[in-house]
């Protein structure tokens, strides 16, 4: 991989950045406005960028957009709501062949960018409104999403038991907010919201692949000279670092394997090799075929269909999840905390360690596979990182973890929430 990332501010709190990589033939820009998520907007927020991608001024219906795309050797746009952490991430994004490979080499990467650029800047808003029947198709799509959640349970347990654990805090929030909120949403609601975000909220613009980005650059920076922003300064609630008491949720519901989800906290983590030893502990601990939790919950003991463990460096927080028979529950538990301390004595082999490091690299060799995995790893790196890093950096830093910072790592972490999704029918006190 050939990848460096550049960076410059474009305008008040609108930045550029831009990966090349020449293995690829395209290129894909995306626009992410990042903006704290709060309960009583984050509906509101999430179907934003699903709107945008309906039309523009320019192009006002689906009819001319495609026509456009089409001109565009067949470009595509996409939207998408997500999160990290305390953000809630917009984005809307194109994808499109690079210049080099047009007929006549015919210079289509400012096209692009400027198609983008009004999408999100110059929407179809008429009086104060997107259009009605297009806010009303995506605002049940929106709640069909919401309500769709709960059908896969792994991840509906793993939300419940963030939920809990971080009640009264944004990180207890949904990404797509409620049904509730959904419904009590107008248009005009919509509008209102959508240019509160242009107006205060970070931008990050994204221009990964093999092409000259100059050109996608220059019309962004024409773009946005001329916007009159209030970006808001925002700083996520210091991390939990520790749990006062265990807290534990129970849900019954009609299912065939109950869910168990463990939140633990995982101290104070200072810096970029902290936080590396604490995804590598984590990786060991159970986020491998080998680990330990795979080989001893699950193999020897025969007490889960699945478990796993996985860190997120954003929040400062560990889940493990398993799927399980219910009655089951004590004795897993109790297995999952005494392989966690077992870690923590430093009870594992060298051999474990450098497998461990192996499959943690191999992981992150594969970013360079594809536009999405590069443009995500960027901006996390952007969004959570003084000093951004590359992949093949990162990989040298997994490589400098020593047994006695894995050790460390495992010592830190603490119990806060156990959550249990279970069947009616089974279930008992």
């Amino acid at each position: 991989m050939n990848q460096k990332l550049n960076r410059e501010q474009l305008a008040e709190g609108v930045f550029f950045s831009s990966v090349r990589d020449d293995k690829f033939r395209h290129n894909s820009i995306s626009v992410n406005f990042i903006v704290p998520l709060e309960e009583e907007t984050a509906s509101c927020t999430a179907v934003i960028p699903f709107l945008l991608r309906r039309g523009s001024k320019s192009c006002p219906d689906f009819t001319r957009l495609e026509q456009a795309l089409c001109n565009l050797y067949g470009a595509a746009l996409s939207s998408d709501v997500t999160r990290s952490g305390e953000y809630q991430i917009l984005s809307s994004s194109i994808t499109f062949v690079d210049d080099q490979y047009t007929l006549n080499e015919e210079k289509i990467s400012g096209q692009c960018a400027k198609l983008l650029g009004d999408m999100v800047l110059e929407p179809n808003i008429t009086d104060g409104a997107f259009p009605e029947e297009d806010f009303q198709l995506e605002r049940q799509n929106l709640m069909d999403t919401i309500e769709a959640e709960i059908n896969e349970k792994r991840t509906y347990a793993i939300n419940q038991c963030m939920a809990l654990m971080n009640q009264g805090t944004p990180l207890a929030i949904s990404k797509y907010g409620t049904v509730e909120q959904a419904k009590k949403l107008t248009s005009q609601m919509a509008a209102a919201r959508y240019a509160q975000i242009v107006d205060t909220a970070r931008v990050e613009i994204m221009f990964v692949g093999c092409g000259d980005p100059t050109l996608a650059k220059e019309q962004f920076r024409q773009l946005w000279q001329d916007q009159q922003r209030h970006p808001r300064l925002y700083t996520p609630s210091p991390a939990v670092e520790r749990a006062s008491q265990v807290k534990e949720g129970k849900k019954e519901m009609e299912i065939a394997q109950s869910k168990m989800v463990l939140g633990f906290r995982t101290g104070s983590i200072q810096g970029r090799q902290e936080r590396t030893a604490m995804k590598l502990m984590s990786a060991l601990y159970g986020g491998t075929p080998f680990s330990r939790l795979f080989i001893h919950v699950r193999e020897k003991l025969s007490l889960c269909y699945y478990c796993a463990a996985r860190f997120d460096a954003a929040t400062g927080i560990m889940m493990v999840d398993i799927g399980l028979e219910k009655d089951n529950k004590e004795q897993a538990k109790d297995e999952i905390l005494r392989q966690l301390s077992l870690v923590s004595q430093g009870d594992f082999d060298g051999e474990e360690l450098e497998n461990t490091k192996l499959a943690y690299i191999n992981s992150l060799k594969s970013v360079g596979d594809s536009l999405a995995a590069i443009e995500s790893w960027y901006l996390m790196q952007i969004l959570w990182y003084e000093q951004p890093a590359s992949p093949e950096e990162d990989v040298e830093a997994v490589r400098a973890i020593t047994r006695e910072q894995v050790i460390k790592a495992a010592g830190q972490v603490t119990l806060d929430t156990v959550y249990f999704l279970t069947s009616k029918e089974d279930s008992h006190e």
